[in-house]
């Protein structure tokens, strides 16, 4: 961890500032800190330091290194930062726009730092993953494999989608898993036009569409998976948008290569369904980046400026969703290796027909 610290140094001679609180759960995660909410970190040129309550210090003591902790009452966190910054003469102080509240942000000011808001620029640190971390994601991704192989074995004619989203997370548990990496996405028939339609009461039916969105987390990296799967042979519409989602996937997985521009990935994805007559029903972006959670760069979407580099890890999940009809979303998590895009699942995506 001490490289990270080193990184989070660097960004403070960059940024011209004195020191770094970081609150986000994941940005403290990165760094080999506690991830609690009554946890800070406050990183300077020559120390970095935890403040917490007395919940976490057993904790700290045994499972972080190279920290200095300061205990405080509970929520009596930002006063102690204050008196420890005016402690240590620090004028400049950098914060997390998006995980400090509007109340910190003033106390800080009123204490009279001169405040600099960071946006995502750790998130940025952390998108060129170190061979170790590929090495987990690539693990929680064949960790997702076998447990998605196991629960299609399950999977059975009138089963509630909630059923089967109870499975996922049993059988992930089993396998390994710390936890899921957002709420499992189980939506069958019509409602497979909702592309983040979260599981229901409604029972699977036989020839209809099911889309399975899971990802699980293993020693805190994540996976994200995505099949569309049947109980028997679904209408031949969703066969036609599922090979030209198919199609779109696989051309796009090429076009991610090192020096890459994002945007330019999601346009080869979405000119491709475009072409095929369903641009209209393409109505998300086509990725974003894995890793340890929130705010993992690069995302692919028309609107992105990131460049695409060795190491990094993203999802490829272009999809195609028909109101009254249904939807199919392919999902696979890809890393640049050797200047290419290597998908991780080893999932097949050629149509599952369950029952036959």
């Amino acid at each position: 961890m001490e490289n990270r610290i080193y990184k989070i140094r660097n960004l403070i001679v960059e940024k011209n500032i004195d020191a770094l609180l970081i609150k986000g759960k994941t940005n403290k995660r990165y760094i080999g800190a506690l991830t609690g909410s009554g946890v800070y970190v406050l990183v300077t040129k020559d120390n970095a330091y935890q403040i917490l309550d007395g919940r976490y210090i057993e904790e700290a003591d045994k499972k972080t290194i190279g920290f200095i902790n300061k205990v405080v009452p509970q929520g009596l966190y930002i006063p102690t930062i204050i008196e420890l910054i005016k402690e240590l003469s620090i004028e400049k102080v950098g914060i997390e726009n998006q995980a400090m509240t509007i109340k910190e942000y003033i106390d800080l000011s009123e204490a009279g730092f001169n405040i600099t808001l960071l946006t995502n620029e750790i998130g940025k640190m952390r998108s060129v993953k170190s061979k170790d971390e590929i090495e987990l994601i690539k693990k929680a991704c064949e960790l997702t494999d076998e447990i998605f192989k196991e629960v299609i074995a399950e999977i059975k004619e009138g089963m509630t989608e909630l059923e089967v989203a109870a499975l996922i997370q049993y059988m992930s548990m089993k396998k390994g898993a710390t936890g899921m990496a957002f709420d499992t996405i189980v939506a069958s028939g019509e409602r497979g036009a909702m592309p983040h339609g979260r599981p229901t009461t409604k029972k699977l039916k036989r020839n209809e569409a099911i889309t399975i969105d899971f990802g699980i987390v293993y020693e805190g990296y994540q996976s994200d998976m995505t099949r569309t799967i049947s109980i028997g042979t679904p209408p031949k519409k969703i066969q036609e948008i599922y090979a030209e989602v198919l199609k779109a996937q696989q051309l796009a997985i090429e076009g991610i290569k090192e020096g890459a521009y994002a945007k330019d990935v999601d346009k080869i994805a979405r000119d491709s369904i475009t072409e095929s007559g369903f641009g209209d029903y393409f109505t998300h972006g086509l990725g974003h980046g894995i890793g340890l959670g929130d705010g993992e760069v690069p995302t692919l979407n028309s609107r992105s400026e990131d460049i695409l580099e060795e190491g990094m890890v993203m999802s490829c999940e272009p999809g195609i969703y028909i109101p009254d009809l249904g939807g199919v979303r392919i999902e696979d998590d890809v890393v640049i290796e050797n200047g290419k895009g290597v998908s991780l699942n080893k999932t097949s995506k050629e149509w599952i027909i369950l029952g036959e």
